[in-house]
C-alpha cells in the first residue's frame, strides 16, 4: 500500500506543481497580454521548430547507438532498432512517472535481446551519472560566461538564506542516509545493497570498454544536439533570435534542469525559461510563448516516436 501511495504521489505532485505554475503565470497576465501571447504563437517561424526537432531526433539516434558500446563490453549484442525504440519508450514513460523510463529501457532489452535486467539497468545508471556530470559542466560554463545574470536569477528565485538552509538540510539528510546504508542491518538496506551490487558490472562497463572514444564522441554529439536544438529554436521569434550564445547556454541549462527534475518540464519549463529571459530584457509574454513552443515541440517528438515504438517493437521482433 505504501509503495502504491508513493508511486501515486510521484505522478500527482509534479503534475500538480506544473498546473500551479501555469495558473500562477497566467493569472499574472492582463487580458491584453494573453492576446499578445496568442499572437506570438500565430506569428512564430515554425520552420526552426521543425529543424530543431530533426536535430533532437538525431541526438536520440546517437544515444541509442552509444548504448551498444557498454552492452558489447559485457558480451551482449543488441539490435540498434531495439535500443532506439527502448529509448523512445523511456522518454514517453518519463512523462507520466519520473525516472520510470530508465526501468522500461532495461525491461525492453531483457525481453527482446535477453540482456539481464540488472546489467542493462546498470549501463543506464552509468549514462545518467554521465549526463548529470555534463549538465553540471554546462552549469559551470553558464556561471562563468554569464556570472551576473546567473547570480541575479538564482537569488531572484531562491534567496541566499534559503539556499544555505536547504543546502544544509539536504547535506544532513544525505549524511544520515549514508550512515544507515553503511551500518544498518535492516533487511531493506541489505536488500538494497544486494540490488546495487548487481548493477556494478553495468556501471563500471564504461570504464572497461574498448570503444571509449566512440562512446565519448557520441556523448559529445548527444549533448551538442540538445544545445543546438535549443539554439536553433531561438530563431522562432525576432526577439529571441538576437540573444547571445552565452544567453542560450544559460537558458538551456535552466530548461534542462526543469526537464530533469519534474515530469519532463510540464509547466515548469515555460515558467523558468520566461524567468531567465527577463534578465536578458525579453518580456515575460515573449519568454512564456517561447518556452511553451519549445517545450511542446519537444514533447510532440517524444510522443510521436514513443507511441510508434510501442507499436513497432513487437512487430519488428516477431520477424526474428
Amino acid at each position: 500500500m505504501k509503495q502504491y501511495v508513493s508511486k501515486l504521489l510521484s505522478i500527482i505532485l509534479p503534475i500538480a506543481l506544473g498546473v500551479y505554475l501555469i495558473i500562477y503565470t497566467y493569472n499574472g497576465f492582463t487580458p491584453e497580454q494573453i492576446v499578445e501571447i496568442k499572437s506570438y504563437f500565430r506569428d512564430a517561424n515554425y520552420s526552426y521548430i521543425f529543424l530543431g526537432a530533426f536535430i533532437a531526433v538525431l541526438g536520440n539516434v546517437s544515444r541509442a547507438y552509444r548504448w551498444k558500446f557498454p552492452l558489447e563490453q559485457m558480451g551482449y549484442k543488441t539490435s540498434f532498432m531495439n535500443n532506439f525504440m527502448a529509448v523512445n519508450i523511456g522518454y514517453v514513460l518519463n512523462l507520466l512517472v519520473p525516472k520510470s523510463g530508465e526501468i522500461s529501457r532495461a525491461v525492453v532489452l531483457k525481453k527482446y535481446d535477453d540482456v539481464p535486467f540488472d546489467k542493462g539497468f546498470g549501463t543506464i545508471v552509468a549514462e545518467r551519472i554521465l549526463d548529470v556530470i555534463i549538465l553540471f559542466s554546462f552549469m559551470v560554463l553558464a556561471f562563468f560566461l554569464q556570472f551576473d545574470i546567473v547570480k541575479a536569477f538564482v537569488l531572484d528565485q531562491i534567496p541566499l538564506n534559503n539556499i544555505l538552509l536547504y543546502g544544509g538540510i539536504a547535506f544532513g539528510i544525505g549524511m544520515v542516509c549514508l550512515w544507515f546504508y553503511m551500518y544498518s542491518k535492516s533487511k531493506y538496506i541489505l536488500s538494497l545493497k544486494q540490488k546495487i551490487s548487481g548493477l556494478k558490472e553495468g556501471l563500471f562497463s564504461l570504464l572497461k570498454m574498448e570503444k571509449k572514444w566512440q562512446f565519448i564522441g557520441h556523448t559529445i554529439f548527444i549533448w551538442g544536439s540538445y544545445l543546438l536544438t535549443f539554439y536553433v529554436t531561438m530563431y522562432v521569434f525576432p526577439q529571441t533570435a538576437v540573444l547571445s550564445f552565452g544567453a542560450a547556454i544559460s537558458a538551456f541549462v535552466v530548461g534542462s534542469i526543469a526537464i530533469a527534475f519534474t515530469n519532463s518540464g510540464f509547466g515548469s519549463y515555460p515558467f523558468l525559461i520566461s524567468q531567465i529571459l527577463v534578465f536578458y530584457e525579453i518580456s515575460k509574454t515573449v519568454g512564456n510563448a517561447f518556452g511553451w513552443i519549445v517545450w511542446t515541440s519537444q514533447m510532440l517528438v517524444v510522443l510521436a516516436f514513443g507511441f510508434a515504438s510501442f507499436l513497432l517493437l513487437p512487430v519488428l521482433n516477431r520477424k526474428k
